[in-house]
Formats: structure tokens, C-alpha cells, sequence
């Protein structure tokens, strides 16, 4: 769902502080999803405890009220922050992938925003395959590499050639401006074009987290990792725990 001024001009700015506050000062995690001489695709994650604008941004936005009308929960957890930034003239394109087998949780009640605080034209924004998210897992791989790092080969299903077969899929995606978002399932299937020329692209996502949503711990590391959360939240544990506060609820609206 497209969602044209989801934030104001207050909390635009608050996004865009966060963003560079992050690209500034990058955590242990972050990473260059982009090879060679192709631009620059940073990602970092996890980062609201230390920024105070991502923290601002993140509890006092209105973003997760939306969270619980698209999800139908009660409550709205924070799952995890995301910076997503392709610089100029980076040209690679996002591969087609689903969020939630790259995770630690299991659920269908959850919801990411993408939120850029540039504009972006059609050609570079993020594309959906409608209904994908009523479907199966598929493998999830390596940007860069096409690697299975995660569920080991053969488990899960290979993603289909949507690249390949665009007349099978009902693709949608939308030219969004600075304070659009869009809102999306965890096992919806997207990918994002390159920013060639001159423009940039930062964006923040925030994930979500409603009331069925429980921990799934892997026996490999996530994407993110929650180092230690094994030990404190068993496995189909709600995720009741300070990493994920309660952002919005029935009883406090």
C-alpha cells in the first residue's frame, strides 16, 4: 500500500537526521550491498537506541498507528530499523526477494514502511508482486553473491523469473515523493531499481511487529542478527522483550 503523505514536513526531517546521523557514525553492522565501481548501496540496521533522531522519528511519526490498521493487531511492536541509501550513479538493481525468511520471527501479523526522504521516480522505486505474500517462502540468497546463507539448499522453494516472465506477475510500484511510504507484508516478493545520474535515494524502513508474531531462533545468523536473544526469549516466545517496545496499543489510543 502507497500511502502518499504518511509523514509530515517535522518528522520528514526527523528521518532525514536519522539517516545521516547513521551514514555519519555507521554501526558494526552495516554493509555495502553494491560491487565494484557501481555507485555505493549502504544498509545499516538496528540503530534507534543510539541515534535519538531514529528514536524520535520512530515513536513519535505516527508510522506505527498506520502499522496497526494495515496488520489488525492491537499492539505494534518496533521489530528493527533499516537504512537503505544508493548513492549516485549506483545502477545496480535490488534482486527480487522476500523479507521474512532473512529473520528470527514467524507470524503472519507484521508490516515494513519504506520510507524515502528523496524523491524517487518509477524506475528506481521499490516494485511488489501483488499477493505474493499469500504464498510460499521462497530461498532467500545473497544480494551480491547469490549464496544461500541462511536455510541450507533445497529447503525452501527457488524464487520465480519475475525479471525473466514480467507479463505473469501483477508488478506494482509507485514514483513516491519525500514523506510518501509504502507499507508492505514481510513475505511480499519486491525489488528496487538503480539511481542512475545524478540522484540519490535514502530511504528509512522500520519494521513492525503485531500480536501472533513469535521468536524463531535459527541455528544460523540473521539478517539481523540478535546476538544473545536465544538465551533471554525461547523459541515461540512472543517477542516480549526490550529490543522490540511496544510502539502503539489498543489501550493506549
Amino acid at each position: 500500500m502507497c500511502v502518499r503523505g504518511a509523514v509530515g514536513p517535522e518528522h520528514l526531517a526527523l528521518a532525514r537526521e536519522a539517516i545521516d546521523a547513521n551514514l555519519a557514525d555507521p554501526s558494526p553492522r552495516v554493509k555495502r550491498a553494491s560491487a565494484g565501481d557501481d555507485g555505493a548501496f549502504v544498509e545499516d540496521f538496528c540503530n534507534w537506541q543510539r541515534l535519538p533522531a531514529m528514536r524520535r522519528f520512530i515513536e513519535s511519526s505516527g508510522v506505527a498507528a498506520i502499522a496497526a490498521a494495515l496488520m489488525g493487531s492491537r499492539t505494534v511492536r518496533l521489530y528493527h530499523d533499516h537504512v537503505l541509501v544508493k548513492e549516485p550513479g549506483t545502477r545496480q538493481r535490488t534482486p527480487w526477494h522476500q523479507d521474512q525468511p532473512y529473520y528470527n520471527v514467524d507470524g503472519r501479523q507484521n508490516v515494513s514502511m519504506w520510507l524515502p526522504v528523496d524523491p524517487v521516480p518509477r524506475h528506481s522505486t521499490l516494485e511488489f508482486v501483488a499477493g505474493s505474500h499469500r504464498g510460499e517462502w521462497f530461498m532467500p540468497r545473497t544480494f551480491l553473491d547469490d549464496q544461500a546463507k541462511w536455510f541450507p539448499e533445497g529447503t525452501l522453494a527457488e524464487l520465480p523469473d519475475v525479471d525473466g516472465r514480467p507479463g505473469d506477475f501483477d508488478i506494482l510500484g509507485w514514483q513516491l515523493e519525500p514523506g510518501d511510504a509504502v507499507f508492505f507484508h514481510m513475505l511480499t516478493l519486491h525489488a528496487a531499481g538503480g539511481v542512475p545520474g545524478p540522484h540519490r535515494r535514502r530511504v528509512l524502513s522500520v519494521r513492525f511487529l503485531g500480536d501472533d508474531v513469535t521468536h524463531a531462533p535459527r541455528p544460523w545468523t540473521t539478517s539481523p542478527p540478535f546476538d544473545g536473544l536465544v538465551e533471554e526469549l525461547p523459541a515461540g516466545a512472543p517477542m516480549d522483550h526490550p529490543l522490540f517496545p511496544i510502539l502503539w496499543s489498543t489501550a493506549a489510543s
